[in-house]
């Protein structure tokens, strides 16, 4: 499973979840669901702006999980 890591690039940048949602134009439910991993798609726009501004590439931005098996879900 792909899970994106903006949540943690987040909280080692020292910003809130509202200053991030100002820079990316978007509404704070609509980031919590994207930071949670609660969305199926993030258009590339967000993505570039994600990278430029925890200065990352994108592949800091995601983190491959293995799948755990039915009913060992958190």
């Amino acid at each position: 499973m792909i899970r994106l890591n903006a949540l943690e690039l987040l909280e080692k940048s020292g910003h809130s979840k509202y200053w991030l949602s100002k820079q990316l134009g978007i509404s704070g439910q609509n980031l919590n669901k994207m930071l949670l991993n609660q969305t199926k798609s993030i258009r590339y726009v967000t993505l570039e702006a994600l990278c430029q501004i925890f200065k990352c590439t994108p592949n800091d931005l995601f983190l491959m999980e293995e799948e755990r098996p039915e009913g060992n879900q958190r």
